[in-house]
């Protein structure tokens, strides 16, 4: 192996030790997972957010939305109604504890790369989404990965 090639794998696990250990602090400190606290934020920053659209925001499949919702309900910190105006839509909102609980957890680990990729060139993003794209590509992430947790093109994880 070479050099770089070392190097490449080495900054891969870096990154995912990283967002292990981040994922294990967080659940410690607020008692969810990474993805739980995502959801949490995702229906506190959409007025009135549909299953669905969680899902689109969050970048998530809508079966792991819901699988997430329904763990988040039981613990009480969502709930489900339906629309008044269109009683077809489940409407999800946070519960008082679920709002203290999104209003003190400590921010994702995803937060903070969109900080300091905001604060890049759109040379310098564009550079980085394009190596990112080709290591997917070398580790066949599409065959692997589920397809609905390709991101949308305003969302990064």
């Amino acid at each position: 192996m070479s050099d770089l090639e070392g190097e490449v794998l080495t900054s891969l696990r870096r990154i995912i030790r990283a967002t292990h250990l981040h994922s294990r602090k967080l659940e410690k400190q607020t008692g969810l997972t990474t993805p739980q606290l995502v959801i949490i934020q995702t229906v506190s920053a959409l007025c009135d957010p549909t299953v669905s659209a969680i899902a689109h925001a969050a970048s998530l499949s809508l079966a792991t939305v819901t699988t997430i919702l329904n763990r988040l309900e039981k613990n009480g910190l969502v709930m489900r109604s339906r629309s008044a105006t269109d009683r077809r839509r489940v409407i999800v909102t946070l519960t008082d504890a679920g709002a203290t609980l999104c209003a003190r957890a400590p921010r994702p680990l995803q937060d903070q790369f969109v900080d300091h990729f905001n604060k890049l060139t759109p040379q310098g993003k564009n550079e980085i989404v394009a190596a990112l794209h080709r290591v997917a590509a070398m580790m066949d992430v599409e065959r692997i990965a589920e397809p609905s947790l390709t991101l949308n093109s305003e969302s990064v994880v």
